[in-house]
């Protein structure tokens, strides 16, 4: 079945949104030999990839979990360049430790050998077989799920029938992602570790399909990595090697009117009144906003659903926290009314289960001499789920965070600086949907061909890109939505498109 295109021969693309997606969508563009031209209303590029500095800490506002460098190194690569020269990467070994409620911790490993005696020492040798036929189901379903499902453009639900709908079918892929880990793994901390990446989905692990649990096998099994510089060095990189390619950025320049003639954009006029004509658009930004300027919301069979959103507190500590690491899970006893409390009950949570990330363990050049920099993220309720007057709650509830984290890690040190908290008022003051960074939820409505889609039909070239379109939420998904972009521009490159099997580059 052939991919929808846009129509004509698009020279010249402006790519509205310098996030990861349409930076992806640029260096894609630029290496295919089209002109591009990207506008940015930030005076920087990283788009939810966000900063903040402050008191010699550089901090991080956006992601924190970076998998799948061979994405990155795909994306480099569409303009002759490679993630070992423009953006050295190290890899966390454990990439998480998980901190439990009842006292007990575990080092999250990728490496097959270790994480089974790690599992055995933890919960005994029945579940260290368990895991291991855990992490064989985890990579064959990104292995049937990768190059069908996530990484190609879709044009209707017809689309996906192909051999790979059946072999995903078979491995349970359409079942329950708790009870499919839940099939290799009785220990519940364990079903734990490899079913809390539902959030980064928007739903429960008992709502959530199980061929979402790929998300598990990105970091569990592919692994976790930090850029030097912090997480903003993965955005600065990407504009720093499509500007080197030939990119024109413009910073600080806010998209106000797409301009048509009849069914195809001719030029994007600026806030600042300028006129900059072109052949092709990609949307980038928020989806809201995306329609707006098309002035077309799709009609769809169902309403947008959000994901839950989160508080983010940056913190300055000092001392050097020998007992975390990098990326640390912290448990509260409850787990699955948790869930309940976020998605259905819109709530804060009774029982708080944390991230805490600590990239100083990493990089200690983020934080002054002698302090250590964290990260506190705490899921929350969006703001379509909830009445919670942020602005007045926020500040005490940050309080109560760095209480829950001192009570449960008693390594925290006694002076806690508080740098910057983000609540879903703050996301909904950047005019992210709901006040949540994690956009739609992947329900099953907003799965694939029926998540909105990347042509969005009103215009003949325009192409959307980012979280709230295929293939979905996350920093590898993001570089994808980008390079799918592309694709519908200049239709997929000689040689086909790119497979990562087992982490590493495949062509055709």
């Amino acid at each position: 079945m052939s991919m929808r295109t846009v129509a004509g021969r698009p020279d010249h693309v402006v790519v509205v949104g310098a996030g990861l997606s349409g930076l992806a969508a640029a260096l894609h563009l630029a290496g295919r030999g089209r002109a591009v031209t990207v506008l940015e209303r930030y005076p920087v590029p990283g788009g939810r990839a966000g900063r903040h500095d402050a008191h010699g800490y550089r901090m991080d506002t956006g992601p924190t979990v970076l998998t799948m460098p061979d994405i990155v190194q795909d994306t480099l690569a569409a303009v002759g360049e490679s993630v070992s020269a423009r953006l050295p990467l190290v890899r966390l070994d454990p990439v998480y430790r998980a901190h439990f409620a009842d006292g007990t911790a575990l080092d999250v490993r990728t490496d097959p050998e270790a994480m089974t005696e790690a599992v055995r020492a933890f919960a005994g040798p029945a579940e260290a077989a368990g895991y291991r036929r855990l992490r064989d189901w985890l990579t064959r379903l990104y292995r049937v799920e990768y190059a069908g499902f996530i990484a190609a453009n879709v044009d209707s639900p017809l689309g996906l029938l192909t051999p790979q709908l059946a072999r995903l079918a078979a491995l349970g892929g359409f079942g329950r992602w708790d009870r499919a880990v839940g099939r290799f793994v009785r220990d519940e901390r364990l079903r734990r570790i490899f079913t809390f990446q539902a959030l980064y989905a928007g739903l429960s692990p008992r709502r959530a399909l199980a061929l979402y649990a790929v998300i598990a096998y990105m970091d569990t099994v592919g692994g976790v990595y930090f850029p030097r510089g912090g997480m903003r060095a993965l955005p600065d990189a990407l504009a720093d090697v499509a500007a080197r390619a030939g990119v024109i950025f413009r910073y600080g320049t806010t998209v106000s009117v797409l301009e048509r003639r009849g069914r195809r954009v001719t030029a994007v006029h600026t806030a600042g009144g300028e006129r900059i004509g072109c052949d092709a658009v990609v949307l980038s930004c928020e989806l809201a906003e995306s329609y707006r300027l098309l002035d077309r919301t799709p009609r769809r069979p169902w309403p947008l659903r959000p994901a839950p959103s989160a508080v983010v507190l940056h913190l300055g500590v000092r001392g050097d926290w020998p007992h975390t690491a990098h990326h640390n899970l912290v448990f509260g006893h409850a787990w699955e009314t948790t869930f309940t409390d976020l998605v259905r009950d819109g709530r804060l949570m009774r029982d708080p289960s944390l991230l805490l990330t600590r990239p100083t363990a990493t990089d200690p050049e983020l934080a002054p001499p002698g302090r250590q920099l964290l990260s506190l993220l705490a899921p929350a309720p969006n703001l379509t789920r909830s009445r919670i007057d942020w602005d007045r709650v926020g500040p005490a509830y940050a309080r109560e965070l760095v209480d829950v984290v001192a009570d449960r890690l008693p390594v925290l040190p006694g002076t806690v600086e508080t740098l910057h908290v983000m609540t879903p008022a703050d996301w909904r003051r950047q005019g992210l949907i709901a006040g949540t960074p994690f956009s739609l939820a992947h329900t099953f409505p907003q799965t694939g061909p029926f998540r909105p889609a990347n042509l969005p039909g009103a215009v003949d070239n325009v192409v959307l890109a980012g979280c709230g379109t295929v293939p979905g939420v996350g920093i590898p998904t993001a570089l994808l939505s980008g390079r799918l972009a592309a694709d519908r521009i200049t239709g997929v490159p000689a040689g086909g498109a790119p497979r990562i099997v087992d982490g590493a580059v495949r062509r055709r």
